[in-house]
């Protein structure tokens, strides 16, 4: 996938992500792996980040069960709201290039 339009769907996906629940970030980012193999960790760590920034995604300490606590992730109201506003710019992207593709 093109690295360009990879970037921007990375939110979209953490979101949607999210949208399932609070969880763990190394847990997030073995989900994303299956769909992003090539995608850094770091890479996923960031727009989390950037998301928690944002007021879209907040985080929490877990509880420590014989390890350091863990860091968690959930969406916030805010995140919902930006949620719904990707899966509809989505939605209209794909009906446009499907528009492009029949008008052959």
């Amino acid at each position: 996938m093109d690295a360009q339009l990879k970037k921007g769907v990375l939110e979209l996906c953490l979101l949607q992500c999210l949208h399932k629940g609070e969880q763990y970030g190394y847990d997030i980012i073995q989900q994303m792996h299956r769909y992003f193999p090539d995608v850094m960790e770091s890479t996923f760590y960031a727009v989390l980040r950037r998301l928690a920034r944002d007021g879209l995604a907040e985080t929490y300490r877990g509880e420590i069960s014989n390890g350091p606590a863990r860091k968690y992730y959930r969406l916030t109201p805010a995140g919902e709201v930006r949620l719904a506003s990707l899966q509809a710019d989505w939605q209209t992207l794909g009906e446009i290039v499907a528009s492009l593709r029949e008008d052959r």
